[in-house]
């Protein structure tokens, strides 16, 4: 069976980007693969700075998952800062890597470009921690979106490069994107994130929820004119959790008009409680229970550490260090 892994930050409530993008897909390929999924609470750290924050954002990770269908039997669930591999074996790629080469890193450019005075150096050296995350557990597949393509191809570099210098120790993964994942439009037209403060959070209470929805962005086309479904966030948003036939039935009474953008919001605030109804009520049900979710994510780091400490253990021989 082929190994997949995967790591989601713990930087805020979890939306709908995030589910469609990267936690529905997770939950899929379980079934199929050797899944390791970490919390990738060392990376967060270059924007979270609140221990109180930090924590709370990555026990609500860890529930959401769980709510979602992650099953801890079929994946290595756990905290990056708990195995302690992840980075020991970054230094190791640290002293093989060239700075020229990671200013080329699109994140870090992003930063530069817009004068972020703020960008740490954990940021500069992000893809290296991020190739020793994937590294250390020898994957087949990485599942990304199209946005980390190029911090996988890093990863696939700092690999063949330690190869090279020391002898055949790591595999060279293969990034897995779905061609048909698509940028999911937040409230207010642009991709949606948490850093626009434009997202519609899954288990947001009822009232949070109505009022993310009804926030979106539309045009002021009168209710009684036509209007043009392509063009409509609310209309993209609703085609990502809707049937085709429930989206057809959407398009057609946009073109036919009498039909308000507050009608259409209203269905799909509709769509989105029905969808992720059972989802709700199960994170309800785990939220309160900390002894089993953190349980879960300390069996998962112990799981993981043994084939970290066994990929580490190896590189440490080329080294010399052992």
């Amino acid at each position: 069976m082929k190994r997949i892994l995967s790591g989601v930050q713990p930087s805020g409530r979890p939306h709908l980007g995030n589910y469609l993008g990267a936690i529905r897909q997770h939950i899929e390929m379980q079934k199929d693969f050797e899944a390791f999924l970490f919390i990738a609470d060392l990376h967060a750290l270059t924007t979270v700075r609140d221990a109180e924050k930090m924590r709370a954002q990555t026990y609500d990770l860890a529930v959401t998952y769980l709510a979602l269908g992650l099953d801890p039997k079929k994946t290595v669930f756990f905290k990056q800062s708990d195995v302690s591999e992840h980075a020991e074996l970054c230094w190791i790629f640290d002293c093989i890597t060239k700075m020229p080469y990671l200013e080329r890193a699109h994140a870090w450019k992003d930063a530069v470009d817009k004068g972020n005075k703020e960008a740490s150096v954990g940021l500069f050296n992000y893809p290296v921690l991020q190739a020793a995350d994937i590294l250390l557990y020898q994957p087949d597949l990485v599942p990304v979106g199209q946005d980390q393509k190029q911090h996988i191809e890093m990863s696939r570099d700092i690999a063949q490069n330690f190869n090279n210098i020391f002898g055949e120790t790591f595999k060279i993964p293969e990034p897995f994107i779905k061609e048909n994942v698509a940028i999911v439009p937040g409230t207010d037209g642009q991709k949606m994130s948490k850093s626009y403060g434009n997202t519609i959070e899954i288990f947001a209470d009822d009232a949070t929820l109505k009022k993310q929805v009804m926030s979106i962005v539309t045009d002021s086309t009168p209710l009684e004119e036509p209007k043009d479904p392509a063009t409509c966030n609310v209309v993209k948003i609703y085609k990502l959790l809707a049937t085709k036939e429930e989206t057809k039935a959407l398009e057609d009474k946009y073109k036919k008009g009498g039909f308000g953008y507050g009608d259409s919001k209203k269905l799909l605030l509709s769509k989105v409680l029905e969808y992720f109804h059972d989802a709700r009520a199960e994170y309800q049900k785990i939220y309160p229970k900390k002894d089993y979710v953190y349980g879960i994510l300390e069996e998962g780091a112990k799981k993981a550490k043994k084939v970290a400490e066994k990929t580490l253990t190896e590189a440490k021989k080329r080294i010399g260090y052992l």
